[in-house]
């Protein structure tokens, strides 16, 4: 069939995207120009954020690299932000794309030993409420000690193994069958007797996924290391890692044990997407594949787990102590194991950054709407507004606007532009340092706990949307809002409460019992830097 050279280009755009979307990218595209002319660039720059919102939430219909990275080359055309600031963004990030690029490559490198460990927690385990709670507890603990990416990297890679094992099964293949040689999104040569139970499978490993994922806020939330803005806030504020855990206490334990409790209840109701168990079929195929492993498991594949487990052990204590930039140790990690266990060709290290590359370009193409925002100003009437509140008003919707535009926008940015606005007040007098602190408190956990609402509004969520594993789970953008909503609405409510009601009482007992300092020596010579430099 001759096609007309228009219709040629217009079925090469954006590949297999349905016509709709295709029309629907090309509207953005055309009419953002004329609303930058007619509206300005406030609104226009609105609407641009809300585009971009729209490519992740159809992020299974085409990868949001594509339509989103045309729109941050239409804003810079349009001038309302410039390659210059972008550069500036990706510069203040490089420690984040470095963990994406060398860590999770890392973690690629590990997926034997983990798939191992968690292999036997998953068969050793029969009660899916408490195998829930062990995936969110685990995730909370490592992501308050390492990192919510690193930690989703890993849980990633494990459920995709489990996935691995019975889809070959299932599609009448051995499961030791290699990767490369099955396609796992390909579910034409699956049985008609496994259909059902492999639809099963896919529900009870999305709700492992995300309370694994919400379990990664959780801890995240607690320690200066478990996310990016939690160091910038840290540094800001001039507290440590002990200080900083006991001031965000008083809101981040009560949400932890909500948290957890909401994970327990929705698998016990089932509702929003919870509640699948693991089908006996699924389990013995799993329990066939483990046992045969450990059967054929030769001593070079005992002194591969063994390496994997020392490098393991290195890794947490190399991320514990902060012996150097996340990305540099996950580098480290990768050379350690390929180095002791034989991967020595190209070709064998290229399949470990398959992974992240695609979703770095993508965060790189997020900077540059980051930096659209910062340039056209579009949070700064909130924070303006907010500032002029007082009181226990005032830190609550502190903790609400945050909460708020980190949904929508990147928690990392939200929490780097709230803390500069009252840093500058404290620094001008127009507020104190006490109520600088609770400043910091509400944002820092305004920009972690309601920001779970959305994958956009955490890296981990937005990592494990755009991961390979997520279309074959059928954990779409929309399945994600569901999913999160009964976590956002109950840890939401839970750490506004604990803001307004409980911040207050318990930081001034803490400065009764010299638990900790009004204004500490070391915050006094952090300020002189500052003010030298």
């Amino acid at each position: 069939m001759n096609r007309t050279m228009p219709q040629a280009f217009l079925d090469n755009f954006l590949g297999n995207a349905p016509d709709w979307y295709k029309s629907t990218i090309i509207a953005f595209l055309i009419i953002n120009p004329v609303l930058l002319y007619v509206l300005g660039p406030y609104v226009a720059g609105w609407v641009i954020v809300l585009e971009f919102i729209f490519t992740l939430a159809m992020a299974l219909k085409c990868y949001p690299l594509q339509p989103g990275g045309l729109l941050a080359i239409e804003i810079m055309l349009m001038g309302l932000t410039t390659p210059h600031h972008l550069g500036l963004e990706i510069t203040q990030n490089l420690e984040v794309i470095l963990l994406l690029i060398f860590m999770v490559a890392g973690i690629y490198f590990m997926k034997n030993l983990l798939l191992f460990v968690f292999t036997k927690i998953l068969l050793g385990v029969r009660s899916k409420v408490i195998l829930s709670l062990l995936f969110s507890s685990m995730a909370a603990l490592l992501s308050a000690f390492l990192d919510a990416l690193t930690v989703t990297a890993v849980v990633i890679s494990v459920i995709t193994g489990f996935y691995g094992v019975y889809h070959k099964v299932a599609s009448g293949r051995p499961a030791h069958t290699a990767d490369s040689d099955h396609d796992h999104a390909s579910d034409e040569k699956i049985e008609h007797d496994h259909r059902d139970d492999l639809e099963q499978f896919r529900s009870f490993l999305r709700s492992l996924l995300m309370h694994a994922a919400v379990g990664t806020a959780l801890g995240g939330v607690c320690t200066l290391v478990g996310e990016p803005q939690n160091i910038v806030i840290a540094d800001r504020a001039s507290w440590d890692f002990a200080e900083f855990f006991l001031r965000m206490s008083p809101v981040t334990i009560p949400v932890l044990f909500v948290g957890l409790m909401t994970c327990a209840m929705l698998e016990v109701v089932g509702k929003f997407g919870y509640g699948a168990k693991l089908p006996d079929r699924v389990r013995a195929i799993i329990q066939e594949h483990s046992d045969k492993r450990d059967k054929e498991r030769t001593k070079k594949d005992v002194a591969e787990l063994v390496i994997q487990g020392i490098t393991g052990v290195f890794l947490v204590l190399a991320l514990l102590n902060q012996w150097a930039e996340v990305g540099i140790i996950g580098l480290a990690v990768i050379v350690l194991i390929t180095a002791f266990t034989g991967v020595i060709e190209e070709h064998q290290l290229g399949k470990a950054f398959e992974e992240a590359l695609p979703f770095t370009a993508l965060l790189t193409v997020f900077f540059a709407i980051v930096a659209m925002i910062l340039d056209q100003g579009l949070f700064a009437p909130v924070v303006h507004w907010v500032l002029e509140m007082e009181g226990q008003d005032q830190v609550a919707m502190f903790y609400m606007a945050n909460g708020l535009l980190s949904a929508i926008s990147d928690n990392v940015f939200v929490a780097t532009v709230y803390i500069g606005e009252i840093e500058r007040a404290l620094n001008n007098g127009v507020i104190s340092r006490d109520v600088f602190d609770q400043l910091a408190v509400a944002i820092n956990t305004g920009t972690n706990i309601p920001s779970v609402a959305t994958p956009n509004g955490q890296a981990a969520f937005l990592f494990l949307l755009t991961s390979t594993l997520a279309p074959l789970v059928r954990l779409s953008y929309i399945k994600m809002l569901l999913m999160a909503l009964p976590y956002t609405i109950t840890m939401s409510i839970t750490g506004l409460v604990m803001v307004y009601y409980t911040l207050q009482p318990m930081t001034e007992m803490m400065y009764e019992k010299n638990i900790i300092t009004h204004h500490s020596e070391q915050a006094e010579e952090h300020k002189e830097k500052k003010s030298g430099h």
